[in-house]
């Protein structure tokens, strides 16, 4: 590239690819477990389908990132795109276990590679144009409102579309048997995400620029993860800003485990039957990721309101903390009262967590040298992943009362809590270098720039 993109040039392009990542996975949302299920996979097919899924995105996570780390931010992001691409393709043409399991298994690996790049490539052209100490919150609460925003608005076309097809004269049928069974309406939502896929391959190689690296062979790449990965796991020991920020992302994966384990069953039971539960939870699930949208717009205005980033981390989780354990106080009651109460509970849980990312990602950015960025990154994933699954390990052992939305919002309290104590002024980096901006002497001038428009 002839030089580094602008900050609003950065943005846009950002923007754009969370957009693009992230619907094709929210059209899957609605429509997935059922064409599984139209396609003969019992119960405990689809819950190994699954796992084989989490385990394959956890395995890689740390891994993947260092890849980025070494190889290249647009590389990897092309690289997850095509494997997405052919998870979508398999699994909304596959007819056999093996397939769909195959499809299922490409997904996790591409989640994993996806974790970090985009948002690295993003801090990478602010630094390069701006230098170390650039305002960077407003940018992250762009992505994050964009990656809400495709996810709502995914989920509503995942679920719309098989109903819109059902709507004309055996229009469903017709499609069917012109395939011989090989798409369904409701294969259709994931065909058309592998179609967004393609976009987003064309649009990362196209739109991505990177200063050219160091060329490297394959041995190259495969001592420098390693290091890389190393670093990355000794970061949250050597900082302790960034150990909050890890302890804080494990908090959240509590606080998401309870929330969508539980909120399933509880919407079952106010509608009485478990297809009106179905449908009243893909609703939620939309309006948590508009409220989650809202929350990471409001990002840089609650840091400003609050005076630095670790205060509005602080508010942010504390917000979240207070409605999941309001839908704790309200489990035992179906009153129309209680329900409301619920309502805004559910909405505070997503608007507190869309606020919280941006500023604890900018507080990440500020503390982490760009060679083990997106390993960073890829370390705050696993912590949300891997305390999400020991969360809703206990929860499945609890038995339906308040107690396990009560234990969501209190381990999510607990990680707002973190934050009212000061970091450490000094912080050493991957490569072994002091990771402080020329300003980390002055905590709230990050908070300050964070006013400031580009």
């Amino acid at each position: 590239m002839t030089g580094p993109l602008d900050i609003r040039g950065a943005r846009r392009r950002y923007v754009t690819v969370c957009v693009l990542f992230w619907l094709p996975l929210g059209l899957t949302i609605a429509p997935l477990i059922l064409l599984l299920t139209e396609r003969g996979m019992a119960m405990a097919a689809i819950a190994g389908f699954f796992a084989a899924h989490s385990l394959t995105a956890a395995a890689l996570e740390l891994p993947t990132g260092g890849l980025s780390d070494v190889l290249g931010r647009r590389a990897v992001l092309a690289a997850a795109g095509l494997l997405n691409l052919t998870a979508l393709t398999l699994q909304g043409l596959g007819t056999t276990g093996w397939v769909l399991g195959f499809g299922m298994v490409l997904m996790g690996a591409g989640r994993a590679l996806s974790s970090g790049p985009a948002e690295a490539w993003y801090v990478d052209t602010v630094h390069a144009h701006s230098g170390p100490g650039a305002e960077l919150r407003t940018g992250l609460a762009r992505g994050a409102s964009a990656t809400s925003a495709a996810l709502a608005a995914g989920t509503l076309l995942g679920g719309t579309l098989p109903w819109l097809l059902g709507l004309g004269p055996d229009l469903g049928a017709r499609l069917s048997g012109a395939t011989s069974g090989l798409v369904l309406p409701l294969s259709v939502p994931l065909l058309l995400g592998a179609a967004v896929e393609i976009a987003f391959v064309l649009y990362v190689l196209a739109a991505l620029p990177e200063p050219p690296r160091p060329a490297a062979t394959l041995g190259d790449v495969l001592r420098g993860i390693p290091a890389t990965v190393a670093g990355g796991l000794r970061l949250g020991r050597r900082d302790a800003l960034v150990r909050r920020v890890l302890l804080s992302a494990g908090a959240a994966g509590s606080a998401l485990a309870a929330i969508e384990l539980l909120t399933p069953g509880r919407a079952a039971a106010l509608t009485g039957a478990s297809e009106s539960g179905a449908v009243l939870f893909a609703a939620l699930a939309c309006a948590g990721f508009v409220c989650s949208a809202i929350g990471s717009h409001l990002a840089p205005l609650t840091a400003r309101l609050a005076g630095s980033g670790e205060r509005a981390v602080l508010v942010s989780l504390g917000t979240s903390a207070s409605g999941l354990l309001l839908l704790g106080a309200t489990a035992a009651s179906t009153g129309v009262g209680s329900m409301v109460l619920a309502a805004i509970g559910y909405g505070l849980v997503y608007v507190g967590l869309g606020a919280a990312g941006p500023s604890e990602n900018d507080v990440l950015h500020h503390r982490v040298a760009g060679s083990g960025r997106a390993t960073a990154l890829s370390v705050q994933s696993l912590a949300m992943q891997l305390t999400g699954a020991l969360t809703g390990l206990i929860i499945s052992v609890l038995p339906p009362s308040p107690l396990p939305w009560l234990l969501g919002g209190a381990v999510l309290l607990a990680g707002a809590l973190l934050w009212t104590c000061r970091g450490e002024p000094t912080a050493p980096g991957l490569d072994g270098a002091d990771l402080r901006h020329p300003d980390a002497d002055h905590p709230h001038q990050d908070d300050l720039m964070a006013g400031r428009t580009q």
